[in-house]
């Protein structure tokens, strides 16, 4: 089994053409490079402006191999095993139907298409787990078996949830800019503010204002009859 190349294998072989005595061979076999790119990198022709990555201290190499490899020229460094395990990512691919269930599939397709036409064919793709090709074809009725196709519910199938379903139907409006509007309830206004705060319209004020200057000037035609009593 071919070894693998360490992280970095320029900036690993820069560092052992700078600080060992390795042979090229060694550096070339180590890093998976040409011995001649490796002898280009002493010379300074090649791996201009890249720092050197020392292999010890990221813990791709002990130092006892490479002190062992200095005493050998025939000895050839061994990468060491990683101890922590790097999990794959799987890749995302078409959703699994069971086989007893994929004949259900074209009839959940129309309905779809027929009560959710804002869906987009790879949400579509997502609830049901079809093709492009097949949604293009029950949406245009050049499908096979489009005259026995029947709309039924694909959470009744049982091909998605509930849930998945109006996530997607949620995504899809959101994406047109759909929002509900809320109206107003039937009778609903405002009430004015002199109703809720107590406060007396203006023309009750101006009124009052009125009445009290009227009293003032009585009372002060009142007085003079009083004086001429006297």
């Amino acid at each position: 089994m071919t070894q693998p190349a360490p992280l970095m294998p320029h900036a690993t072989a820069s560092w052992l053409v700078d600080n060992t005595a390795l042979s090229f061979e060694q550096i070339a076999t180590f890093c998976r490079l040409h011995h001649l790119e490796v002898k280009a990198i002493a010379d300074g022709e090649a791996a201009q402006g890249i720092k050197g990555m020392d292999p010890i201290s990221t813990g791709q190499l002990s130092r006892d191999e490479l002190e062992r490899a200095q005493k050998d020229p025939n000895h050839r460094l061994k990468l060491l095993q990683t101890k922590v395990k790097v999990p794959t990512v799987k890749r995302k691919g078409p959703r699994y139907t069971p086989v007893s269930k994929r004949q259900d599939r074209p009839n959940a397709i129309r309905w779809l298409t027929r009560n959710h036409p804002e869906l987009k064919d790879a949400q579509i793709i997502r609830l049901v787990g079809t093709t492009k090709t097949t949604i293009e074809a029950i949406r245009e009725g050049t499908h096979w078996n489009t005259a026995n196709l029947t709309p039924m519910d694909p959470v009744t199938l049982g091909l998605c949830s509930q849930i998945a379903l109006d996530m997607e139907v949620q995504k899809a409006n959101r994406a047109r800019g759909v929002q509900d509007e809320v109206e107003p309830e039937s009778g609903a206004v405002l009430i004015p503010a002199h109703e809720t705060q107590n406060i007396k319209p203006q023309d009750e004020d101006d009124d009052d204002d009125r009445s009290r200057h009227e009293q003032v000037d009585a009372a002060k035609v009142f007085s003079k009859f009083a004086n001429l009593k006297e």
